[in-house]
């Protein structure tokens, strides 16, 4: 794909290299890398158009017919007949770039993913100086940024206790939050289905969410109830809350992964829709995120046990174990948890313990002569692990909510640790399975309408104004795609398969992938709030 510069070239670069005729200075046509003839979906949701692009340093320098404005590089890139398109933004991530095995990005680089929102569901922990640090000294291959999260600040104030906090851990629950904010959080996160945050009162949340607008923050939520909640408060309940807590503290609001759970909920889209969009008309700047498969993933504790069982900790949650009227409790309601998620066949381990790999809670239990319940405390007692939950999401609710202009584009998906035989196949495939499947094949959404909302829309509601598009000033995070080749090949039997198609990944001007291999270029920075590079002249 990659061919040898036109003699112009060969000749301002011999003439430099000799010490002749240019200054010591490059003059303002000559770039580093030149993209020839490709096919530019800007991130705006604008029709296509052919034209070239160059870049120098990290910054795209020029849009355009570069022959007649007399531009020349160093490195010319023959993109005709390809996609080129801003690096994707994953609005709900899980990379594990503080991870030695997991820094360089490459499941997601290969979807074209050039930026991870990370600290999500509440996890995001306030000393982001320290890890963004950490990222600088260690080199990432993907742009983060980072929320400080909800169920953070209650664990490391209140551990796992399930009750309201008093007037001085409320306090420091919100010391909590500043900190984070001060450090260069994006805003506050949530995970009010997951313990301790399921412990939580809606005004606790807001209250901590206001600190975070006091910084011109966003809210960012794994709602309390998508709809699979045990004795929760209801899909439609639940996403009322998410945006109230972002209209009276004053941020904007993105759901994490917006979809409807449950077989109970198949078809209901657009009542969820509604609301969203019921908020947007009254001023609310309320947004979403969704990746097109059909199951989950979490952990077996999520999804197998009651709030109330985890309270206090693992200690007091295996004491209750041992208690015979505890267990008959138990026993009713992870019977009736399974029912919502229609059943333990739709249970399959993401686990590496061998007894588990790949299969689901059904066959395990059989294999072992239990009960269900009973097969879950047994698996609990060794420690908590990763499932999916199969065919909880509707395929006709996904592709309706793919059609919203305020939908964006998240993997969800954490990157597996060495060792881990099967896991979900999103952190490998969302991003090119959403344009493969919903927009060439199926024409759900049209090209430049799915670019922008893994781009442009990203970038515009993150308030990054130099990342997300194809534009002379912007960063030069690219990705240059072919699209009779785009394809997710991760399955949920072999998640662990890069995705094809995607030629070159530029992030902040260097070749993450180049002719679609890695070039081990850990070329990503860490973002501050409102896109700002660490230690990088615009801090």
């Amino acid at each position: 794909m990659t061919r040898t510069s036109p003699p112009r070239v060969a000749a301002v670069i011999a003439l430099v290299a000799l010490g002749g005729c240019l200054p010591a200075q490059a003059p303002p046509s000559v770039a580093d890398v030149l993209f020839l003839g490709g096919t530019i979906h800007d991130g705006s949701g604008a029709a296509a158009r052919v034209a070239d692009v160059a870049v120098r340093a990290d910054r795209i320098v020029f849009v355009g017919a570069s022959s007649s404005a007399g531009w020349v590089a160093r490195d010319t890139v023959d993109a005709a007949g390809l996609l080129v398109v801003p690096g994707f933004i994953d609005m709900h991530s899980h990379a594990e770039l503080d991870e030695a095995w997991g820094r360089d990005g490459l499941p997601f680089l290969y979807q074209g993913i050039t930026t991870a929102v990370l600290g999500v569901d509440g996890g995001g922990e306030n000393d982001v100086r320290a890890r963004f640090a950490h990222w600088v000294t260690d080199g990432i291959g993907l742009n983060a940024a980072v929320y400080v999260g909800h169920n953070a600040a209650r664990r490391a104030v209140m551990g796992l206790d399930d009750r309201p906090p008093t007037a001085e851990e409320q306090a420091a629950l919100q010391a909590y939050v500043r900190r984070g904010m001060e450090e260069g959080a994006l805003g506050l996160s949530s995970g009010l289905f997951y313990a301790p945050g399921s412990y939580a009162a809606t005004e606790e949340v807001i209250a901590l969410n206001r600190v975070a607008a006091e910084y011109g923050g966003i809210y960012d939520t794994h709602d309390r109830d998508l709809g699979a909640s045990y004795r929760g408060v209801g899909l439609l309940a639940s996403i009322e809350e998410g945006i109230r807590i972002g209209e009276e503290a004053g941020t904007p609001v993105i759901f994490s992964h917006f979809n409807p759970q449950g077989a109970h909920n198949y078809g209901r889209a657009p009542e969820a829709a509604r609301l969203v969009e019921a908020a947007r008309a009254r001023g609310v700047k309320v947004a979403a995120a969704q990746h097109p498969y059909t199951a989950t993933q979490s952990n077996l504790q999520a999804y197998t046990l009651p709030r109330w069982a985890s309270a206090g900790g693992r200690e007091a949650m295996l004491r209750r174990f041992e208690h015979p009227d505890t267990v008959g409790i138990l026993d009713r309601q992870t019977m009736e948890m399974l029912e919502i998620r229609g059943g333990a066949e739709k249970i399959r381990f993401a686990d590496p313990r061998p007894a588990l790999s790949g299969r689901t809670l059904a066959e395990v239990a059989a294999d072992w002569g239990l009960p269900l319940p009973e097969a879950v405390r047994r698996i609990l007692r060794e420690g908590n692990g990763p499932v999916m939950n199969l065919d909880l999401y509707d395929d006709w609710n996904t592709r309706h909510l793919a059609t919203k202009p305020w939908m964006m584009t998240c993997t969800d998906g954490r990157t597996p640790a060495p060792g881990q035989t099967q896991a979900h196949p999103r952190p490998y495939g969302a991003f090119t399975r959403k344009l493969r499947v919903f927009a060439l094949e199926e024409g759900v959404i049209d090209l430049p309408f799915a670019i922008r909302s893994m781009s442009g829309l990203a970038a515009d509601f993150l308030g990054f104004d130099d990342r997300g598009y194809v534009r002379e000033g912007m960063r030069a995070d690219l990705a240059v795609l072919d699209s009779a080749r785009v394809r997710d090949r991760a399955t949920y039997d072999a998640p662990q398969r890069y995705s094809e198609g995607t030629i070159h990944v530029l992030v902040n001007g260097a070749f993450a992938l180049r002719d679609g291999r890695p070039t081990g270029a850990l070329a990503g920075v860490p973002l501050l709030r409102g896109g700002r590079p660490l230690g990088g002249v615009d801090e």
